[in-house]
C-alpha cells in the first residue's frame, strides 16, 4: 500500500472520530453543566469567541489571497494558524458551555424564558437571529469532517483534490468564521 494512502486513511479515521467526540461534546454540553468554583467566572469567554470566530475570517481570507497569488508556503502557515484558532475556540466555546446557563436571544430579565412581552419587545429581530445562529451551529457541525479532509488531502500531497474540496469547504468555513460574531454581537445584550 502507498505511505500516503496509509497516512491518508489513518488521518480520515482521526478526523471521523474528532468530528463524533466534537458532536457529542456540543450534544452533551447543553444538557450537563459542571459547577464552577465560588468567584470564579468564565463570563469573558464570549466576547472572546467572536474575537476568535473573526479572526479566523481574516485568516482564511488571508489564505484564500495566498493561494490565488501562488505563495504557498503562506497558505499552508494561514490555514495553520485558522485550524489553531478553530481549535482554540472549540475547545473554549465547549468549556464555557459546559458551565454557564444558556443565554436566550430577548431575555432581558435573565430568568431562561423568553415570556410574550420579551418576544413582542424583539419582534422580527429574533427571527433573524435564530436563522442565522441555527445555519452557523448546523453548517459548523456539518462543515467540521470536511475541513479536516480538505487539510488531510494537501497535507499527503493530493493536490487536485484539495482543490476540488476547497472549492465549497472554504466559504462553508468563512460562513461559520463571520456570522459567530455576528450573533455573539445580536446576543450581547442579553448576557448578564
Amino acid at each position: 500500500m502507498d505511505t500516503n494512502k496509509a497516512l491518508e486513511r489513518k488521518l480520515n479515521i482521526a478526523a471521523w472520530i474528532i468530528t463524533v467526540a466534537v458532536l457529542f461534546l456540543v450534544g452533551l454540553m447543553r444538557y450537563v453543566k459542571i459547577p464552577l468554583p465560588d468567584g470564579v467566572s468564565l463570563s469573558f469567554l464570549p466576547p472572546f469567541h467572536a474575537t476568535v470566530n473573526a479572526l479566523t475570517a481574516v485568516v482564511l481570507i488571508l489564505a484564500y489571497y495566498y493561494i490565488r497569488t501562488n505563495h504557498m508556503e503562506m497558505h499552508r502557515k494561514a490555514i495553520y494558524v485558522a485550524m489553531g484558532l478553530s481549535l482554540l475556540f472549540l475547545l473554549s466555546y465547549v468549556a464555557y458551555h459546559f458551565t454557564s446557563p444558556e443565554v436566550l436571544y430577548g431575555d432581558t430579565n435573565h430568568d431562561g424564558v423568553v415570556d410574550a412581552a420579551e418576544k413582542a419587545a424583539v419582534a422580527g429581530a429574533r427571527t433573524f437571529y435564530l436563522v442565522l445562529l441555527i445555519s452557523h451551529i448546523t453548517l459548523a457541525g456539518l462543515i467540521l469532517p470536511f475541513i479536516l479532509f480538505t487539510f488531510i488531502r494537501a497535507y499527503t500531497g493530493q493536490y487536485s483534490r484539495h482543490r476540488q474540496m476547497a472549492r465549497w469547504v472554504f466559504p462553508l468555513w468563512l460562513y461559520v468564521a463571520l456570522t459567530g460574531p455576528i450573533c455573539y454581537f445580536m446576543l450581547a445584550p442579553y448576557y448578564p
